[in-house]
């Protein structure tokens, strides 16, 4: 028996006047996930635990079946742990996003929380200057992917307030900079990051090809290292993970998976979808268990770019979901999960704690007439609820 789950971050969504009603979900072309949805279970997953922020590090721990509430420290712990830097029980882990920030008049916005999808060349190169000129004994900055980078706070605190820049996108930064006892030593380096990307040679560089540059960094999703059993020791099988993010595998670094990195693989719409999915039936020669991440659809919505959202959402449906689904049925039995983590509304920009419409297919043919598709309504109409979105990995894995 082969287990895959396939998920679509943020894939789910509200209504939409543009879409004449329709979620961008009803209004993709899903043949492979409708196929799926018409002749397996389709139903609602509760993947945000009462009380904890909806973002892809809880959601995501909750479909890897692991119960957020007893695990969850933070994200960027377990960034950490994809980028191979261990954390000492004294140690802080902060993101750190390169943004983009606009003066008007007395007011400085959030224009663009990734820096206009900074590669992760550029990225590096930027990291590399903040840690020659921001570096020392108490903080060091680590290099990740595209403008998703680390800042280790030797002897920290994470016990102060910050915020996702995704969830400000064109407000004020004010009412939302870092709060609490010490907080004034991340905002001066948030400060002092300014002057130093603003005299890098890559500033004038994108301003004169046309793209948002990094002006600052942003600190947020701190923590410790969590505490996590093996995903073999829980449910008895091995597995792989594949993800362009490094929170999805930093997750699959504490669970004991093998972390395949697919060349080309983004976290946007130009991902290398086709060499994520054989990646994934490879890797199925031998594990019991594959996880594939795709960010593309979140990202997408963080945008508030409706286009590159569905387009997100037919890429994976066509490019990963069918591949993926014809390629395992000549290993025998199988069963796969293709869920979102979390929605992320385009008309909010971010995420919300809403349950997501997941689907649990093995490889039936009949046909389910009641079931229209893959999408919201149809989960809803099923009255499918899975209450404690960590049992759908139980659910998965019951034969």
């Amino acid at each position: 028996m082969k287990y895959i789950v396939l998920l679509g971050d943020g894939m789910s969504d509200e209504k939409l006047e543009e879409l004449g009603g329709k979620t961008p979900l009803q209004a993709a072309k899903t043949p492979n996930m409708d196929y799926m949805a018409k002749r397996g279970v389709i139903g609602l997953a509760k993947t945000i635990p009462k009380g904890l922020p909806p973002g892809s590090d809880v959601a995501n721990l909750s479909v890897f079946g692991y119960d957020p509430r007893k695990c969850y420290t933070g994200r960027s712990p377990l960034e950490a742990a994809s980028m191979g830097v261990e954390l000492a029980s004294s140690d802080v882990s902060y993101r750190v996003n390169f943004v983009n920030l606009e003066a008007r008049g007395k007011t400085l916005l959030m224009k663009d929380y990734s820096a206009g999808h900074i590669s992760t060349e550029e990225g590096h190169e930027l990291i590399k200057a903040l840690q020659k000129e921001l570096g020392n004994d108490e903080f060091h900055f680590y290099p990740g992917v595209g403008y998703r980078h680390l800042l280790v706070w030797h002897k920290g605190t994470e016990k102060i307030e910050t915020v996702p820049p995704h969830d400000i996108s064109g407000q004020s930064i004010l009412n939302y900079l870092p709060k609490g006892k010490r907080s004034d030593e991340l905002i001066n380096l948030m400060n002092s990051s300014q002057l130093v990307l603003h005299n890098h040679p890559q500033y004038r560089a994108r301003l004169e090809a046309g793209k948002n540059p990094a002006n600052s960094i942003w600190l947020w999703g701190q923590g410790k290292a969590p505490k996590m059993d093996t995903f073999k020791s829980k449910f008895g099988l091995s597995g792989s993970v594949i993800s362009a993010v490094d929170l999805v595998r930093g997750i699959g670094v504490y669970a004991g998976l093998e972390i395949i990195k697919v060349k080309g693989a983004t976290g946007y719409i130009d991902t290398n979808y086709q060499g994520k999915a054989e990646a994934a039936i490879d890797s199925l020669k031998r594990h019991d268990f594959v996880y594939l991440h795709v960010e593309a659809p979140d990202e997408a919505a963080h945008s508030g770019n409706l286009e590159h959202k569905i387009k997100a959402i037919e890429d994976f449906d066509a490019k990963i979901v069918g591949p993926v689904m014809e390629g395992v049925r000549s290993m025998g039995e199988f069963r796969i999960l293709c869920t979102p983590d979390h929605p992320t509304p385009l008309a909010k920009m971010t995420h919300t704690s809403d349950p997501v419409p997941f689907i649990l297919f093995s490889g039936e043919e009949r046909e389910n007439s009641d079931v229209k598709g893959y999408d919201e309504d149809s989960a809803a109409a099923s009255g499918v609820v899975v209450e404690k979105g960590y049992k759908l990995m139980s659910m998965l894995l019951k034969r």
